[in-house]
């Protein structure tokens, strides 16, 4: 693991970004319109989902957002940066990214196949021979990218719901996540069915330091943040608990209802599956840099992250690192993202007419149903 560290950090350095404030990086910024064309935002209704979130409230205690498309674009921000001091929210504050890791992931995965460093149908017993025992049928590359590999998942360091606060700060390496997943046997046959699972994108992590002889965390750096201009992402150094540069504190409420600051939370068991620390401007770099075919090519965009696969049971909703939405009149690609204190969301749709990240300091990120701010803004950013 001291390898995966340093290069961890070394990433940071790639890219400029300091284990500090950002300069010039201090107050929050109020609701805001940028550029406006007919067919853009609605600003009117974006401006007034904000205004009515009385944030901090019991459900979260900040909201950042940015909508684009091709008729303009919006950004806006509420609620405190701390609940101690009540300070204003800082618009560009970083925060925990959760699983729209994955989309990087996906994408890193996606890109050494277009080189001819990894085949997709190949075998994940092949490029990581011995990780598997023999109780595993062949998993492909493929299946892990889409959640079909029948891998059940590892260790935790916490439950979804908070009760691993006292576990903040501890540290599981991947190499540990994925032996217990293996000492457990299969779930199901690969490509039988599709099940969402933080472990597939574990062993992507390490197939990709397995094939680049490098980290995880500076192929990422290299290929996805530097190229897209994402300055202000990156992932922890190690099993360092805390967002460094400017952010608003997370809070976390446990089990018992008691609330507590998450915001220094070691997220090493999630890894190439989770551990991302980002900003909504950043995350808007990905999500139009993936779909105008500036990260993957298009035609493995196309047939990989943009195409559900088959299963054999139920219904596939996950292509490549994001998800297929289609109600009421609507088609969107997206991806979730939660840790304590922070949730994230990432959505467009297909052509980019419109397309929103969201990030909020949710009491309960990891909630079944939807954060009622969540909704408020999501029905607001896609409103005609």
């Amino acid at each position: 693991m001291h390898a995966r560290v340093r290069t961890a950090c070394a990433a940071l350095v790639v890219l400029g970004l300091a284990a500090g404030p950002l300069a010039g990086a201090a107050a929050a910024s109020p609701a805001t319109t940028v550029v406006r064309k007919a067919d853009g935002p609605n600003a009117e209704a974006l401006r007034a989902a904000i205004a009515d979130l009385d944030l901090p409230d019991k459900d979260a205690t900040a909201a950042l957002v940015r909508v684009g498309g091709k008729g303009g674009s919006w950004h806006g921000s509420a609620g405190v940066r701390d609940l101690t001091t009540g300070r204003a929210v800082l618009e560009h504050g970083r925060f925990r990214a959760g699983s729209t890791t994955k989309v990087v992931t996906a994408a890193v995965v996606l890109q050494l196949a277009a080189e001819g460093e990894v085949d997709l149908d190949g075998h994940v017993q092949t490029y990581l021979p011995g990780l598997l025992s023999d109780d595993f049928d062949p998993i492909t590359v493929r299946q892990l990218l889409t959640f079909t590999s029948g891998l059940q998942p590892g260790i935790s360091l916490g439950g979804v719901d908070g009760e691993g606060f006292d576990n903040r700060y501890k540290t599981l390496t991947p190499e540990e996540v994925v032996a217990s997943s293996v000492a457990k046997g299969p779930a199901f046959d690969p490509g039988k069915r599709q099940v969402y699972a933080n472990i597939d994108y574990t062993v992507l992590g390490m197939l990709i330091e397995k094939v680049t002889d490098d980290s995880y965390e500076h192929q990422a750096a290299l290929r996805i943040f530097k190229p897209l201009g994402m300055r202000h992402t990156s992932f922890p150094c190690g099993s360092d608990p805390r967002i460094h540069g400017p952010h608003n504190r997370g809070y976390q409420k446990l089990t018992t209802g008691r609330l507590v600051d998450a915001t220094e939370w070691n997220m090493s068991d999630r890894w190439a599956a989770g551990d991302m620390i980002s900003t909504t401007a950043d995350l808007e770099r990905l999500l139009l840099g993936l779909f105008r075919g500036k990260v993957v090519p298009r035609p493995l965009l196309k047939k990989e992250m943009l195409t559900l696969p088959k299963v054999e049971e139920g219904e596939a909703t996950m292509s490549a690192g994001l998800q297929y939405y289609s109600k009421h009149g609507l088609t969107l690609w997206l991806k979730s993202g939660s840790r304590p204190g922070y949730r994230t969301v990432i959505a467009t749709t297909p052509d980019l007419t419109r397309s929103l990240v969201l990030s909020i300091n949710a009491t309960d990120a990891k909630a079944v149903a939807m954060n009622p701010v969540e909704e408020r803004i999501l029905r607001a950013a896609f409103a005609s």
